[in-house]
């Protein structure tokens, strides 16, 4: 899927966020990098059709799978059960083991949600993601708060689960980048 931004702006509250934000992406990594408040956020919120642009152009068009900055789980349910409840009819018990195992949440059969640590959470947000069906991948941040070892691993993940599908993920880590081999989008 290829997505193409044009002109793109937005603001809040008379303060612009995205200014005049062009760029193209395809199949693979594309990395959204800017300060904080820098307009990450926002700019996924729109390609994912949560917020309209003030003006510009987007083309989409497909079938996305997110991760947010929050993680968005249910708490009451293990990572099997978040899983089915995203996934319906289209949840594998032995695919989504596999993802599970190769992000470090193996042996976590049967443990609530709201008992994980918040890196737990992350990986599993980012697992749901990846056991998606979607034409493209927009992750805000699905690294944070992992360490450089589980940090490592979430990313061979990513490069080994996305398959042709297009990525675009936000991060502050330029170590993201490099080691995803990705195109870089700096926001203003």
């Amino acid at each position: 899927m290829e997505i193409r931004v044009e002109h793109l702006w937005k603001s809040y509250n008379g303060a612009a966020v995205l200014r005049d934000v062009t760029f193209t992406a395809g199949p693979g990594f594309t990395c959204i990098m800017a300060p904080s408040g820098g307009g990450k956020t926002t700019l996924l919120r729109i390609l994912l059709g949560l917020e309209t642009a003030d003006s510009g152009t987007v083309e989409a068009a497909g079938c996305w799978a997110a991760v947010f900055q929050e993680d968005r789980l249910l708490e009451h349910l293990d990572a099997a059960g978040n899983l089915r409840f995203a996934l319906g009819g289209q949840y594998d018990a032995a695919r989504a083991g596999a993802v599970l195992a190769e992000l470090g949440l193996d042996g976590v059969d049967g443990k609530a949600v709201r008992d994980f640590s918040g890196g737990m959470g992350r990986r599993l947000a980012l697992g749901r993601a990846l056991l998606a069906k979607s034409d493209a991948l927009a992750l805000d941040e699905p690294f944070a708060g992992l360490d450089a070892k589980t940090r490592q691993r979430a990313r061979e993940t990513l490069r080994r689960r996305a398959g042709a599908r297009t990525v675009l993920l936000v991060t502050h880590d330029e170590t993201d980048a490099a080691e995803l081999d990705a195109q870089v989008i700096r926001l203003a």
